[in-house]
């Protein structure tokens, strides 16, 4: 065993036992990171316009501290952006993150000097803490590589400006930069695909023992990798032992993956953002991801199903129970206020705090009042693959109101694959009838004849890439939208349907 391996290992105990302490106390933990957060900004602009001083309890902050989203903080952010100080937090970010808007345009997330260390050390702990559970730590003599944004920065008004995953880049560890991959140039090319050719010849003849990235793109780079050297991708890197992945469920993706690698390997889910690292998966034998209570973010919870009622409920840890579809609502040391991150999660444990993402507030199918959501679509995809001996390269879902005459409306599956189904009748049943044991409503619509068996659309290969291309979010952070309540994305993928 190397130097690096024993001390890598020496200091993920010790960082396990620090996450032990605030894990086993999870309520004394958020109360002193919302009072630590409250204290720091009360000067701020925001503090005192919204009254800081006067907040003492979760009472108070809820009848201070609206919830927001990015469109109804933007004043504050422009604020910011044009050279203020003491606006949402002390002083100016040292970073915006620059993410797609919806009606805005771009939107640009601020990042202090506290939150970006939370976020790094978020990341290491998610390894670390797979090291300590699994003794497994002979991958940090390898090479490691993390599909990322470009790394060059812009300036704002003297405050850089660029993707989170490039910010990122800045913050590899000292001991790591011999180990990772791609080069700093080969990490600035823009053009996906170009890049990811790129990154091909820099590594297929390297030891890449860790691999990280949105599993849609990691993919894509894969099948470059198998194309070029003519093997499985656990064949040209025989010593690759971890997956690290965040952005999307990768259950979907997992037959994909294993049938391009040749063999399982270990991987770990990450739930990160522009504003925040929130969670990460902790345990190798079980699901979910460990909700992080110690990060200078404190959370609130509402109720996917009641989220646009003006009676809304604000709920903190203590209220919350599992199996209930959650709004996520933050509040953090990088001056987001009651923010409405736009992602749903529900609560698979308690003891510690663990989560699962379900989806996003604003995509879901409810055309008919079904309220279908992400979590289900992909639960179902899963079963359907299972049963069919299938694999999948992409899927997205929308609803078909307008159907053929004399026809009744119903879901429509936009799906890549990569093997298809051994019996298409059969997958079709399968995923119909899991997405009705899963979803009351949906099982309603169809027994009530409101609705008819969901229908595929089969895409031909490659069509989910060029349609991100044709839209200009080919690579990066860009994900798939998983399921719309309209036909814009699925009428825009039809036009890559299979002949």
């Amino acid at each position: 065993m190397s130097l690096k391996s024993i001390a890598a290992k020496i200091f993920a105990k010790r960082v396990a036992k620090k996450t032990e302490k605030w894990v086993n106390h999870p309520l004394e933990t958020q109360d002193a990171v919302f009072k630590d957060l409250i204290k720091t900004a009360s000067y701020t602009l925001f503090g005192k316009e919204h009254h800081f001083e006067q907040i003492k309890t979760h009472a108070d902050f809820v009848k201070n501290v609206p919830i927001r989203d990015y469109e109804e903080l933007k004043g504050y952010v422009e604020k910011v952006v044009a050279g203020n100080v003491d606006i949402l937090w002390p002083g100016k970010p040292i970073y915006f993150a620059k993410t797609s808007g919806t009606t805005s345009g771009a939107k640009y997330i601020p990042i202090t000097k506290v939150s970006i260390k939370h976020q790094v050390e978020a990341s290491r702990n998610a390894i670390l803490n797979y090291i300590n559970e699994t003794g497994n730590v002979d991958f940090v003599d390898g090479k490691m590589i993390f599909l990322q944004g470009s790394p060059e920065l812009e300036d704002k008004n003297g405050i850089k400006l660029g993707r989170l995953s490039g910010i990122s880049a800045h913050y590899v560890p000292s001991y790591l930069q011999k180990n990772r991959l791609p080069s700093w140039e080969t990490n600035c090319i823009e053009d996906w695909e170009t890049k990811v050719d790129a990154i091909v010849d820099e590594t297929i003849n390297e030891d890449m023992t860790v691999i990280a990235g949105i599993p849609s793109w990691v993919q894509m780079y894969f099948e470059k990798l198998s194309a070029k050297g003519n093997k499985k991708v656990g064949e040209l890197f025989k010593n690759f032992r971890l997956f690290i992945y965040g952005g999307v469920n990768y259950e979907p993706y997992r037959a994909k993956f294993e049938n391009l690698i040749g063999r399982k390997v270990d991987s770990i889910e990450l739930f990160p953002a522009s504003e925040g690292f929130f969670a990460y998966q902790d345990s190798q034998t079980e699901k979910g991801m460990l909700l992080l209570l110690n990060s200078g973010i404190f959370y609130e919870f509402v109720k996917a199903d009641e989220f646009f009622n003006e009676d809304r409920e604000r709920l903190t840890l203590k209220d919350v129970e599992i199996g209930v579809n959650y709004v996520m609502i933050i509040s953090t040391n990088a001056g987001l206020w009651g923010y409405n991150l736009g992602d749903t999660i529900q609560f698979i444990s308690l003891k510690p705090f663990k989560v699962v993402v379900s989806g996003r507030i604003k995509h879901f199918i409810s055309a008919f009042g079904e309220h279908v959501i992400a979590k289900e679509v992909e639960e179902a995809m899963l079963q359907a693959v299972s049963a069919t001996d299938a694999r999948i390269n992409e899927f997205t879902v929308a609803p078909q109101i307008t159907p053929k005459e004399n026809e009744l409306p119903y879901h429509e599956w936009l799906i890549e694959f990569e093997k298809h189904p051994t019996d298409m009748k059969k997958f079709i049943e399968t995923l119909d009838t899991s997405l009705q044991k899963q979803n009351s409503y949906y099982f309603d619509l169809i027994d009530g004849k409101i609705l008819q068996t969901l229908k595929i659309c089969p895409i031909k290969s490659g069509g989910f890439q060029e349609y991100m291309k044709s839209i200009g979010k080919l690579g990066g952070q860009n994900k798939v939208q998983r399921l719309s309540n309209d036909r814009k994305v699925a009428d825009n993928l039809s036009r890559f349907a299979e002949e």
